[in-house]
């Protein structure tokens, strides 16, 4: 607990309930009424084929997440709906000239939700994050978009896109949690056949984060935006995400049933 409480004064964003990142060893502490596992380590080595250089240098272990986290309490309730919640940090530091990130990925589809691909709803803890998402995972990858996030944003990848998450500013960990299905299963084929997502993050001259298209699709345009609200959804600005699935158990039902709600989908 004494390891715990230290944590706690680090967070930028208090996410409803105990769960802190340490950066040495890249792990989570977890409070006296939170489950969680022993998180699983993503080395430099395993995300190679998604970068622009395959062999650049960078931190030996590049993110640390746990899956299935939350409050004893919700443990039943949150397997009974399917839905999980996981928790990521990223080391501080870059990956050649690329900044911290994951190498992108789409959600498998879930026959819970009637052969439909899930969304994520993502929320930042500490640091700063770009949330980079294309709607399709061919040569075409259709539209793209990179959402600028920070401590205590919100941000939704809808159903079927292809999205990774990258840290904003080399100098410091990122930290973030999100909802997603229970059966969460990524699949990376198409973002490694095309040797990573239609556009790579590059840390220009002046530190901040330039694009870089990735030739092996057709042509794209990126819509570089910031995090917005979700009145769609009822989310509450501010309020963890967590706190208002508390609150209201059927807040996220669009994370597991996104077939349910494909009028919204239609229009997001």
């Amino acid at each position: 607990m004494k390891k715990l409480q230290l944590q706690m004064g680090k967070m930028a964003f208090y996410p409803g309930f105990d769960v802190y990142p340490s950066e040495n060893p890249m792990e989570f502490s977890y409070g006296d009424e939170c489950f969680g596992p022993k998180p699983e380590l993503r080395t430099l080595d395993a995300i190679r084929q998604s970068l622009l250089d395959k062999d650049c240098k960078g931190p030996e272990i590049v993110y640390s997440i746990a899956m299935d986290v939350g409050k004893k309490q919700h443990r039943e309730k949150l397997q009974a709906m399917r839905l999980l919640y996981g928790v990521v940090t990223y080391a501080s530091g870059t990956l050649g000239k690329e900044p911290i990130r994951s190498q992108g990925h789409i959600h498998v589809r879930s026959t819970w939700a009637n052969n439909w691909s899930t969304p994520e709803v993502y929320e930042i803890w500490q640091g700063e994050a770009i949330i980079y998402m294309q709607e399709l995972g061919g040569d075409n990858p259709g539209r793209c978009q990179a959402v600028y996030a920070k401590p205590g944003d919100v941000v939704i990848v809808p159903p079927g896109w292809t999205h990774a998450t990258i840290s904003a500013n080399p100098n410091r960990p990122l930290t973030f949690g999100a909802w997603c299905d229970r059966n969460y299963g990524f699949e990376y084929d198409e973002v490694r056949a095309h040797k990573g997502v239609a556009w790579f993050p590059i840390i220009g001259k002046s530190q901040t984060i330039e694009w870089l298209r990735n030739e092996n699709y057709l042509p794209s345009k990126l819509q570089i935006t910031e995090a917005r609200t979700y009145p769609e959804f009822s989310i509450e600005k501010g309020k963890a995400i967590y706190t208002q699935f508390e609150e209201d158990n059927n807040q996220f039902l669009f994370v597991t049933r996104p077939d349910l709600f494909k009028a919204v989908w239609d229009k997001f």
